[in-house]
């Protein structure tokens, strides 16, 4: 085994103590009740990656390009079509290149009233990019959406969730309003940088709550066992019974080239139909979510 020319075990306590505390979860933003005293909130998000997806990764892959196409061609109309049916807004974060591949699908999106968040410029990581690169494509990415939607996107999902420790900096000048990358809890919670509040509210996500670890394949290597979607369906479903038990937040990512398949997207009706079934169930954007729950936090709660 040929150790990295600085290993871990030999770093300062400064260093460690230092890459730790950049960013931190603050305190937990849950209200006595959410809005018009709902118990719980129901938060769901489209990654709409598409070709993206591939290219973000420096991929030129036909087959995989293709596979992005889908998701533009038939995830999202039948994603649309399905929330439009049970009348549930949702939030699209879109890398602005797939914006710009097809200029209508942000505005269509908008137009049936949901939010366009940014995911990048071409679903690039990150946690890769010196300080001026990420907040350049972070800006145009902005812009991008901006004029092609017709709405100003207010909250950032990185690609892949491959945050740098600049990317809440890069959040709050741009004057965003949250961040929906992190996993630090299962509630919204208010942001630290550097051990100081920074007014920024992360809506947080988690594996577990995501489409694309059930069902996409690594092929090489192959790390990633295919989940029946009914087995899906129960872990979501589970995650939203606990949610509103606790009175707090459902919050789901699904991608439109894997929750668009016909044999997948009843899993996504099936859930919006079984949080229906209980009494006091408010679904809302991230930035629904996100403001709702920076103005009405009860003072004190637990960090």
């Amino acid at each position: 085994m040929i150790l990295p020319a600085d290993p871990p075990h030999l770093w300062p306590e400064e260093r460690w103590r230092s890459l730790v505390g950049r960013i931190r979860a603050g305190r937990r933003l849950r209200p006595a009740a959410w809005k018009n005293g709902a118990r719980c909130a129901v938060a769901l998000s489209f990654d709409a990656d598409h070709e993206t997806f591939e290219m973000g990764l420096g991929g030129q892959a036909m087959g995989r390009l293709a596979w992005g196409e889908f998701g533009r061609r038939v995830g999202v109309p039948r994603i649309l079509a399905l929330l439009k049916r049970h009348d549930v807004p949702a939030t699209f974060f879109i890398p602005a290149v797939s914006a710009l591949i097809d200029p209508d699908e942000p505005r269509r999106i908008a137009a049936d009233g949901h939010e366009i968040g940014v995911h990048g410029w071409i679903h690039e990581n990150n946690s890769l990019l010196p300080y001026e690169v990420e907040r350049d494509l972070m800006l145009r990415a902005r812009e991008t959406l901006a004029r092609l939607s017709g709405q100003e996107p207010v909250g950032l999902r990185s690609a892949n969730w491959d945050t740098s420790p600049n990317t809440v900096r890069i959040v709050k000048e741009m004057g965003l309003v949250y961040d929906s990358s992190l996993m630090a809890d299962e509630e919204p919670y208010e942001l630290l940088l550097d051990g100081i509040p920074t007014g920024l509210v992360e809506v947080p996500v988690e594996w577990l709550r995501d489409d694309a670890v059930y069902f996409l394949f690594n092929r090489n290597p192959a790390t990633r066992p295919y989940t029946p979607p009914a087995d899906v369906l129960e872990i979501f479903r589970r995650e939203f019974d606990a949610a509103y038990e606790e009175g707090t937040v459902f919050q789901l990512v699904m991608h439109p080239f894997v929750i668009g398949y016909r044999s997948r997207i009843w899993i996504l009706d099936e859930l919006i139909r079984h949080a229906r079934t209980r009494p006091g169930v408010w679904f809302a954007s991230h930035a629904e979510v996100a403001a709702y729950a920076r103005d009405h936090a009860v003072a004190g709660a637990a960090s």
